[in-house]
């Protein structure tokens, strides 16, 4: 079987950036589980996969504008300590979401006294990404699981 919209396909992938650094694969014996035609990979990576079978090795790269964008300069913020919450911790490194969707997801880039560095790029933007590996299963997705994308009831 193809992959194609409605299957499930199962990867064992290793995923590195434009320089051959390591960032993310699949543990051994756990391959990756998406269902093609939905919103559980880049969208170029799916296209890329489109029309491979089971045992198919791939190796695609995607520029940053095909993976998570450019780093986009606007997206970082310089904010006055003054307006964090007394008392909150802040690490470089630490990723802070506002649960009342007043401000996307970003992570600390920098602290000092007077201020906090906030980046709201996704940690993956401006890096060329290169996936390597093989398709390990596909298989036509059940109604289950695509009630699960769709957000409609199987029932």
């Amino acid at each position: 079987m193809q992959i194609e919209d409605g299957c499930v396909v199962l990867l064992d992938f290793t995923l590195a950036d434009g320089e051959g650094r390591v960032l993310d694969r699949s543990p051994a014996g756990e391959p990756l589980a998406y269902i093609h035609g939905g919103e559980g990979i880049l969208p170029a990576l799916a296209d890329a996969l489109a029309g491979r079978s089971a045992g198919d090795a791939f190796d695609v790269t995607l520029p940053p504008e095909q993976a998570y964008g450019e780093h986009r300069f606007e997206a970082v913020s310089l904010v006055p300590r003054a307006q964090i919450p007394e008392g909150m911790v802040l690490e470089v490194g630490m990723r802070l979401e506002d649960s009342s969707g007043n401000m996307p997801p970003c992570m600390v880039t920098e602290v000092t006294p007077e201020h906090v560095m906030l980046d709201a790029n996704h940690p993956l933007a401006g890096v060329t990404l290169r996936f390597t590996g093989s398709v390990a299963e596909v298989r036509r997705a059940s109604q289950e699981e695509l009630a699960l994308i769709s957000g409609d009831d199987p029932g």
